[in-house]
């Protein structure tokens, strides 16, 4: 079978989409300039196409809310500065979970599976609150055991963070939660004093 000069048009074609859509996704996601090396290691791309698609890239983003922004050789997406008001007000507002709550979750998170009563135990009694909460979410299961009941995540629980439930993804959340764990272990003490 004889590969047609259309058909590598069309492979580089998708190859280049690809490549950009890769480079988009490291752009708006990192939050700060990105070097062209760091670029190249964080996507795979060529340095000389990774060039065209940051120009291309600049191009697409002129006439919008967004900017890609090139200083000194350093690249970074962010908003454009006629709608940064929008953003602050945004950034400033309160996260979707609160501290104690964030806490709570990472305890469980990084326990699973671990009774309710071990929850309450090292967080007192809003963790009540947050189970409810996270169980209506979809986040975590229950399961009754006797006078209390066990507490595991969830599948959407790995979904609606994006991590996957794979030994990696666990031993990430585990470590990215460690922290909490810590600072709930710390604060726990300090209240049996």
């Amino acid at each position: 079978m004889e590969i047609g000069k259309e058909s590598i048009e069309e492979v580089d074609t998708a190859t280049e989409a690809e490549s950009a859509r890769k480079v988009e996704a490291a752009l708006f996601i990192a939050g700060r300039f990105l070097s062209v090396q760091e670029l190249v290691a964080l996507t795979d791309v060529n340095p000389i196409i990774l060039k065209k698609i940051l120009r291309d890239l600049t191009d697409k983003y002129k006439e919008s809310g967004i900017e890609v922004l090139n200083k000194n050789n350093l690249w970074k997406m962010d908003v454009a500065p006629e709608y940064s008001g929008i953003v602050n007000r945004l950034a400033t507002g309160s996260s979707e979970f609160t501290k104690a709550e964030q806490e709570t979750l990472a305890i469980l998170a990084y326990k699973q599976p671990i009774k309710q009563s071990v929850i309450i135990k090292i967080r007192g009694n809003k963790a009540y609150d947050h189970i409810k909460k996270f169980v209506e979410m979809g986040l975590i299961n229950k399961k009754r055991i006797g006078h209390t009941s066990e507490l595991t995540l969830a599948d959407s629980f790995y979904e609606y963070f994006s991590v996957g439930e794979d030994s990696e993804s666990n031993e990430l959340i585990s470590h990215n939660l460690e922290g909490e764990q810590k600072e709930a272990d710390e604060h726990s003490k300090t209240e049996e004093k």
